[in-house]
Parts: C-alpha cells; sequence; structure tokens
C-alpha cells in the first residue's frame, strides 16, 4: 500500500506541471497518470481496490478543503440557485437525454434512468476545474456548485427510484393443480403395479 502511494504521488508530480505547461489542466493530467501507472501500459498498479481507497481518501479531502472556505451565510444565500438552477438542469437534462435514449430504442424505464444518470456532473472534476481558474467565488462559480450542490442531493431520491423502474419478474405460472393430477395418476399406477405384482407372486 505504501509502495503504492508513493507510485501515485511520483506520477501526480511528474505529469500534473507537464499538463499544466500543455494548458491541458491538473484534471486531465491526472487522467493520464493514471492511466500511464495503470495494467493497460505500464502496470506499476494493479490493484483496483487500493486504487479506489485511495481515490476516495482524494476526493474527501479535496470536498473537505473547499467546505472550509464554505460560510453557512454563503450557502444560505445560494439556496435559490441551488433550488431553480439546479433543479431545472437536472430536469431538462433528464428530459432531453432520457427522450434521446427513448428514441435510440430503450425502454421508458431505462431511458429515465439512463437521462437522470446522465444528467449528473462529477462534484470532484468540476471544483477542481474551477478552483484552478479562479472561478469558484465568482458568480459562475457560485451558480456552478449550486447545480452540483442539488445534484448531491438528487441522488438519493433517484436511487430510490431504480427498484421502481426495473422491470418486474413475470409470475410462474400454477402448477400445482396439474401437479396433484398427476400425483393420483402415479398413485393408481402404484397400486396396479403393487396388485400385479401380488397376483404373480
Amino acid at each position: 500500500m505504501l509502495a503504492d502511494a508513493v507510485i501515485y504521488l511520483a506520477a501526480a508530480v511528474v505529469s500534473v506541471p507537464i499538463a499544466r505547461i500543455l494548458g491541458l489542466g491538473s484534471v486531465l493530467g491526472y487522467l493520464i497518470a493514471g492511466v500511464l501507472i495503470g495494467p493497460g501500459v505500464l502496470g506499476l498498479v494493479g490493484e483496483e481496490e487500493g486504487v479506489r481507497h485511495v481515490a476516495e481518501l482524494g476526493v474527501v479531502m479535496m470536498l473537505f478543503l473547499v467546505g472550509l472556505e464554505l460560510r453557512p451565510a454563503r450557502l444560505w444565500s445560494l439556496r435559490g440557485a441551488v433550488f431553480g438552477v439546479g433543479s431545472a438542469q437536472v430536469g431538462v437534462s433528464a428530459v432531453v437525454l432520457g427522450l434521446a435514449l427513448f428514441a435510440g430504442g430503450l425502454a421508458w424505464p431505462a431511458a429515465l434512468f439512463g437521462g437522470l444518470a446522465l444528467a449528473m456532473s462529477s462534484t470532484a472534476i468540476v471544483l477542481q476545474a474551477l478552483a484552478e481558474k479562479g472561478l469558484l467565488r465568482s458568480r459562475a462559480g457560485e451558480v456552478c456548485f449550486s447545480v452540483l450542490l442539488f445534484q448531491d442531493l438528487a441522488v438519493i431520491p433517484i436511487m430510490a427510484l431504480l427498484p421502481l423502474l426495473a422491470p418486474r419478474p413475470r409470475p410462474i405460472p400454477r402448477l400445482w393443480p396439474a401437479g396433484r393430477a398427476g400425483s393420483r395418476r402415479w398413485r393408481l399406477w402404484g397400486r396396479w403395479g403393487s396388485l400385479w405384482a401380488a397376483a404373480g407372486c
């Protein structure tokens, strides 16, 4: 685990400055570093479970740092944008993408859930990009943060909606009457067979 952490840090230290020099941004630099050290190229890191734990820790720390810069008064002032712009973005995007998936041949439950899933954004990636460009405290950054916050709040009801959109299993036809009739026939055959065997003896 310690060796993997050293590899992650070394890849980030090398790739992120190069990506910034090329004007690609640190997020794309992290992605390129992950591709290079992953099992598909260099194979320096192969355990997916360990990578997932480190990634979750990194996202948690970044969100923690963003939370340190926020104040309750500022969050309260964003309530209109959170529930106004955020709900509009999720609703319109889900409807448009859901209709596109439905037109592509998916059933309406799958198209609806696909539209809702595609309407979501990555909070970690967007906040990282806004922080790099210094837009997190601007008006546009506040609107983007409001949309991301509403998306995070909407994940729970969307996941609760998933079982309702899942296809219901078809009922299995009842075979009990046929089974009872068959068992009766087998009992009759058994009795005739036992009588025939007794008569033969």
